[in-house]
């Protein structure tokens, strides 16, 4: 194992020296692609580290046990083994995850679909929570979140809303959060006390750039239109919003957020792009008949997973079968604990 961690040691100098030099061309996703790898790396060195001086503390304890008459310190000694060791295991265990193969899809950055399912403007307002949720975890986590296309409800809540966000390893982070979010409480509206059972679809798919997934020109038909609802003067004056057909899978994308024709269609292409390498990664998962996917769940839309329970203060993966309080620290974005529990299921 030394001489693995030696490798990866010089590897880190190499990229470090890379990085460090001036001068040259500039290229932003080869230097983005480096730091990515240098933080991976820099995780695992650091684990191997802290599991080495532990190690030299066990070390330190045994021969006090071994050696040592007082009493007393042979007692504490003993405490702080036993203490040490279960910390070892843990260390050992993170640090083996740190060195199994990552999927290459985790370290991309993703698109976001959230969408309000039954319950009508409950279920709207819910999934503008659930958007509020993702970015509130987005910024905990150092990344940033971009809304694509939005359509709001009259409620103020939200119809449905495609946003990206960007940052390290997103994709590893987010991807089992696809599903059908189930939310349990007292709508503002109801005057009564009852509880509504509402529900947001969420879609995650990895954001796919142009070297992941080629979109011919001729298999896309593209139709521009009037921008409705928020968006400035440009609303309803001009033909800014744009729908892309991808002909061979009958997939639709649309975009109104921009009030630039241009960006808009480029908001879009990312997005048709994200769908058709989804759609490719789930034809390769099923011809594999991958075990952890049967195992979470297949992670579609229509599958149930989480459930937020407003009057019991509870959230329930339903995946893992656990349970989690202080429900307003979770719909404001403190959501690593259930990711993470759901990550190593």
């Amino acid at each position: 194992m030394k001489e693995k961690i030696q490798e990866l040691k010089k590897e880190y100098e190499k990229i470090n020296e890379k990085l460090s030099r001036t001068g040259g061309i500039f290229d932003l996703e080869k230097t983005r692609e480096l730091s990515q790898r240098q933080n991976e790396l820099s995780r695992i060195i650091d684990e191997y580290e802290k599991i080495e001086k532990i190690e030299n503390q066990i070390k330190g304890d045994e021969e006090i046990i071994k050696e040592e008459k007082d009493k007393d310190l042979i007692r504490l000694a003993e405490e702080e083994l036993e203490r040490l060791i279960k910390e070892k295991k843990s260390l050992e265990k993170k640090f083996a995850d740190l060195l199994k193969p990552q999927d290459p899809l985790d370290k991309k950055n993703v698109i976001i679909e959230i969408r309000a399912g039954a319950g009508g403007d409950e279920a709207a307002l819910f999934a503008a929570d659930i958007l509020r949720m993702y970015s509130r975890f987005a910024e905990k986590e150092n990344c940033k979140m971009i809304i694509l296309n939005i359509s709001r409800s009259d409620s103020g809540g939200v119809k449905e809303v495609v946003a990206e966000m960007n940052g390290q390893n997103v994709y590893g982070k987010m991807k089992y959060e696809s599903g059908v979010h189930r939310v349990q409480r007292i709508p503002t509206t109801e005057k009564s006390g009852r509880i509504h059972t509402s529900t947001v679809s969420v879609a995650v798919l990895p954001q796919a750039e142009e070297v992941d997934i080629k979109v011919n020109p001729s298999d896309i038909k593209i139709d521009v239109f009037r921008s409705s609802g928020p968006g400035g003067q440009s609303v309803n004056t001009t033909d800014s919003a744009i729908r892309i057909t991808h002909l061979p899978t009958d997939i639709v994308v649309s975009c109104q957020d921009e009030k630039s024709q241009l960006k808009n269609k480029e908001k879009a292409l990312k997005v048709l792009r994200s769908k058709l390498l989804s759609q490719k990664q789930e034809e390769e998962n099923q011809k594999r008949g991958e075990m952890r996917r049967d195992q979470i769940g297949s992670a579609m839309r229509s599958e149930k997973i989480r459930t937020y329970n407003f009057p019991q203060d509870r959230v329930t993966d339903h995946r893992v079968g656990k349970s989690w309080h202080n429900l307003d620290k979770i719909m404001d974005g403190e959501i690593g604990e259930i990711i993470k529990a759901i990550n190593e299921n």
